[in-house]
This record gives C-alpha cells, sequence and structure tokens, in this order.
C-alpha cells in the first residue's frame, strides 16, 4: 500500500505516544514519482525534482520550529527488506520536541509548499524516534 501523507489518526496516535520533552528524529524513506502528479497546473518536473522544490521552500519550516536536516542521502538497496520494497531518498530531521514537529506541519507557511511533497512521492515512510538515551 503506497502511503504519502500522515492520516488524522497516525498523526493522533504519535502525538499521543510520544514524550513530549525529548528530541524526536523523524526518518523519512522516499520513492519518487517518475514524473510529479501535481493536483493543480505547474511546470514539468520528475519527482525528485518536485522533492528538492519542496526541501528548498520547507527549509524555513523546519527552522523556525528549532527543527535541523541532520543526514540525507540516496538509497542504493536493502539488505533486509521485502523483495519489492526500495527507496529513493532517506532524510533524517530532529525536531526539538514532537509539538515542533507538529507546529511546523499545521503552520499556514508549511501548508503552502507540501504539495511539492504530495505530488513528488509514489511512496514514503515516516517514522518517529527517540533518541537512546543510556
Amino acid at each position: 500500500m503506497d502511503a504519502v501523507n500522515p492520516t488524522p489518526e497516525q498523526l493522533q496516535k504519535v502525538l499521543a505516544d510520544t514524550p513530549k520533552d525529548q528530541p524526536v528524529v523523524m526518518l523519512n524513506l522516499l520513492r519518487f514519482r517518475d514524473r510529479a502528479n501535481y493536483k493543480e497546473e505547474a511546470p514539468v518536473r520528475t519527482g525528485r525534482e518536485a522533492y528538492t522544490v519542496y526541501m528548498e521552500e520547507a527549509a524555513a519550516c523546519v527552522k523556525s520550529v528549532g527543527a535541523e536536516v541532520i543526514w540525507s542521502g540516496r538509497s542504493v538497496g536493502s539488505l533486509i527488506a521485502p523483495p519489492d520494497e526500495s527507496w529513493d531518498q532517506v532524510l533524517l530531521v530532529r525536531y526539538p520536541s514532537i509539538d515542533a514537529f507538529m507546529a511546523m506541519i499545521e503552520s499556514p507557511e508549511y501548508k503552502g509548499v507540501v504539495k511539492h511533497r504530495t505530488a513528488a512521492l509514489q511512496d514514503s515512510r515516516l517514522v518517529a524516534n527517540l533518541e537512546n538515551r543510556m
């Protein structure tokens, strides 16, 4: 099942299950469309090109909540995964808290740029992670 955007139920569950006083690292696994699929008229772009536009425009939103991209790279293959699962890009973004993440995705500025992400992606995973504090 392809998944691009979280459902309200998924957001509420993660919000309820995540401590509010700890940084959260979001693992993004991304598979791009060959051609971006915008709902409105837009320049012809590949999915990767549309995601690049998204990253450029979302950078201010990320920074405004105190978050940062801590790693980004192209995936070259999976050693342990279902045979038909593959990802084009992997991204790690650290947020000061789950509330900071929610503030970003609910902001009018972010809502104005997320269209590029939606158009770019064929499939994705967004996994919230707490840093290990042993």
